[in-house]
């Protein structure tokens, strides 16, 4: 049981930190255009493409 001492507060801590990093993602607009990305991953004229054979 004195394990729990340790692990509740590492356990809430990290939440708070993967709270406190979904809300840097809003506040930089990283979730913007998802219309433009899901539009975007279906496009084949890209330069890296390999040449058809």
């Amino acid at each position: 049981m004195d394990v729990l001492v340790i692990l509740i507060p590492a356990s809430l801590g990290l939440g708070a930190i993967g709270l406190l990093a979904f809300y840097w993602t809003m506040r930089s607009r990283q979730y913007e255009d998802p219309d433009g990305d899901a539009a975007r991953i279906l496009r084949t004229d890209y330069d890296d493409a390999p040449p058809n054979g």
